[in-house]
């Protein structure tokens, strides 16, 4: 890549945690008191890909160490969003599973966003939405393969 190049690509991650944090922001508001994005994050990550997952498994998804998995999975058990379960295939582990509550929360949370996600087609109608999350979820899944 020549050099010229590379203040864009900064740009583009500049941009991306700009909209990130005022992002995680608004929906913090929408939010219940004593439930943080990333609570919201670990129950939409275990619908997404399956739950069933264990507290290593997630901060590895997340990037995060265990700790702060843990402590945010005691809040989620704490609200009944979700049981932690014995681990069969390692004892010294538990499993992280979604309860109705947890699936019913995570669902009325977007549906709670919903004035805010209409308001974005002000400035970008749905094509362009498609188009952009299609390109972000190709550097995604780039920068999944290649931490």
């Amino acid at each position: 890549m020549p050099d010229t190049d590379l203040p864009l690509y900064f740009r583009l991650f500049n941009e991306i945690g700009i909209v990130d944090q005022l992002g995680r922001a608004r929906f913090e508001k929408r939010l219940p008191q004593g439930v943080t994005v990333s609570h919201f994050s670990v129950l939409n990550h275990l619908m997404r890909v399956e739950d069933g997952r264990t507290p290593l498994e997630l901060a590895r998804a997340f990037q995060v160490p265990k700790t702060t998995v843990s402590h945010w999975l005691t809040g989620l058990d704490t609200l009944g969003f979700v049981n932690l379960r014995p681990n069969p295939n390692d004892r010294r582990s538990k499993q992280v599973w979604l309860t109705e509550a947890g699936r019913a929360f995570r669902d009325k949370a977007i549906a709670d966003l919903a004035p805010d996600l209409a308001r974005v087609k002000d400035v970008m109608d749905p094509d362009e939405v498609a188009d952009l999350v299609a390109r972000l979820e190709r550097l995604r899944i780039w920068l999944d393969t290649n931490r």
